[in-house]
């Protein structure tokens, strides 16, 4: 969504303003990213985005998956319109494909993959767990209780861990100021 889409195209800035080669992989967004070093890979569905995440990965050093697909998509697509009059007495769902654990189980030595939880119960603990289940090297926690983080808000509020549980907790800032210290700590893993 747009967003969350926010929150990628600024971390895409962030690597192009320090000489990175980026590719930004884009969904249904009005969300505008053109700036130099910066290519856009714009896609519909999540079997799209699982199609270019995964072949762009490859050639990549540095993952970052700031937002995610929906958990679930509808196991049936009706060919028409459903009408209120014939009403709906169930929809069936199917589990959407895990986007970042195919990118963890592929993940070589050299790559860093980096992504976000948002979380409203259990934040830490949640977090700390899908880092360590999709084969993460650092989890941005997004906490829902924060005031001003998030989605539809300039700003965000979020705790990197990484993988040996270390936990940087930033103060309430203007998402391009996130990116920017994202980027930082990314460059110290790096190294």
């Amino acid at each position: 969504n747009s967003s969350s889409g926010l929150m990628g195209i600024e971390i895409a800035k962030a690597f192009a303003e320090r000489g990175a080669g980026v590719n930004l992989v884009l969904g249904p967004t009005h969300l505008k990213a053109e700036f130099n070093g910066i290519t856009v890979h714009r896609v519909q569905t999540a079997s799209e985005m699982e199609k270019a995440c995964t072949t762009l990965f490859a050639g990549s050093d540095i993952a970052v998956m700031a937002a995610a697909v929906a958990d679930f998509t509808p196991k049936n697509k009706p060919s028409s319109k459903i009408k209120k009059e014939e009403g709906l007495k169930q929809i069936e769902l199917k589990p959407t494909i895990d986007i970042l654990a195919g990118l963890g189980s592929i993940k070589k030595s050299h790559q860093l993959l980096i992504g976000f939880a948002l979380e409203t119960d259990n934040e830490v603990a949640n977090a700390q767990s899908k880092l360590q289940r999709k084969n993460l090297d650092l989890i941005v926690l997004n906490s829902l209780r924060d005031e001003g983080a998030g989605f539809g808000v300039p700003t965000n509020k979020v705790t990197f861990i990484n993988r040996d549980t270390k936990r940087t907790e930033l103060p309430l800032m203007f998402k391009r100021d996130v990116a920017c210290k994202l980027v930082d700590t990314i460059k110290q893993i790096k190294k």
